[in-house]
């Protein structure tokens, strides 16, 4: 049996992970951790969590959760993350890391996006990006994962193929995102309001948001150079999902069957991506309350291009699931474990 720990455990994807994982079969969850909402029980925040309901949150404390807990999960806002993992870095037990703080390479790059030096390049150093697709054999050792987000992991994973084979031309690449509500975070927020979301559609950050540098990092690995690239996220009036239109120039004619031959040859036996058949592409219903990632694509002859469509539920293979899925390959579990539950669709 695993033993896990969740700091920030009352954000929605501490949430998330502390549903998923009551019901994972080699978990126990040892503790939940809650800053705001020390002394409480879980019952009375969240009463569905029924098989919890009597557990308290409790302040955080690195050194007493290492001696408690084989894994713990930091579901805290960036440099918060960055200070905690830090002070668990030397007990030796594998951090996984929801923030953005364990996900670079280079400490100037951090800086240059989240402006603030990274306090901790040491044990950045030694973390291991999350994307479990992609980086499976460094996660099984790794001691701190840093575990990819909603955008991140819908554009690296749906463009990595198509870079990484020269498919399309990588300097033309257009990411064209949209997020439910929840992709925010939990905190209170004039733009989240339901008033402002209800009926609207909307852009922002654009050319600016800070994941635009964590996918040209994973994405320039596929490409063999650096890449720049555009990125664009709006705010779609719903809970929960992204969908991506990804826009990429073809150097030469290729047919659907073409992409799909290159896809496959990736991702054919990963169990939790779904490449879809021509004239079909993917939607938000088809993977929301799953860990799945859907792709599908068009060929516009006509203007020589490929356009992507990737989907995937932001919380879960966005975050919580994705975090589960490392924890599996970190000790040694089947990859799925507790993670095969269908999309609701409903």
């Amino acid at each position: 049996m695993i033993y896990a720990g969740i700091m920030g455990a009352t954000g929605y994807a501490g949430l998330e992970l502390t549903r998923i994982l009551s019901a994972h079969p080699s978990v126990t969850i040892e503790k939940l951790g809650s800053t705001s909402y020390a002394g409480r029980t879980v019952g009375s925040l969240y009463p569905q969590l029924t098989g919890l309901k009597n557990m308290v949150y409790e302040e955080p404390d690195p050194q007493a959760w290492a001696q408690t807990c084989d894994v713990i999960f930091t579901c805290l806002p960036h440099g918060v993350s960055s200070e905690t993992v830090a002070k668990l870095s030397p007990y030796g037990k594998p951090v996984i890391d929801l923030s953005g703080d364990y996900r670079y390479d280079d400490p100037a790059v951090y800086e240059k996006w989240y402006g603030m030096p990274h306090p901790h390049p040491d044990v950045l150093a030694k973390a291991v990006y999350g994307l479990t697709e992609l980086y499976r054999d460094a996660v099984k050792d790794a001691p701190v994962i840093g575990n990819p987000g909603c955008y991140t992991t819908c554009s690296i994973l749906g463009l990595t193929p198509a870079i990484a084979s020269g498919l399309v031309d990588p300097d033309t690449i257009i990411i064209d995102a949209k997020s439910g509500t929840s992709g925010a975070g939990r905190s209170p927020s004039h733009d989240l309001h339901f008033t402002e979301v209800h009926d609207n559609f909307k852009a922002y950050k654009i050319a600016v948001h800070r994941h635009t540098s964590e996918i040209e990092q994973e994405l320039s690995k596929a490409a063999k150079k650096p890449l720049a690239l555009s990125f664009t996220p709006h705010l779609l009036p719903v809970k929960r999902g992204i969908l991506e239109t990804i826009y990429c120039a073809l150097p030469e004619a290729v047919s659907h069957a073409d992409v799909m031959a290159v896809y496959e040859k990736y991702y054919g036996d990963e169990p939790f991506i779904t490449l879809y058949p021509e004239g079909t592409v993917p939607e938000l219903k088809h993977v929301v309350g799953s860990n799945e990632l859907h792709i599908g694509w068009v060929v516009d002859t006509r203007l020589h291009r490929l356009i992507i469509v990737a989907v995937l539920d932001n919380l879960i293979k966005g975050a919580a699931g994705q975090a589960i899925q490392n924890m599996n390959v970190r000790f040694g579990l089947p990859e799925t474990t507790g993670l095969v539950s269908p999309a609701w669709y409903l």
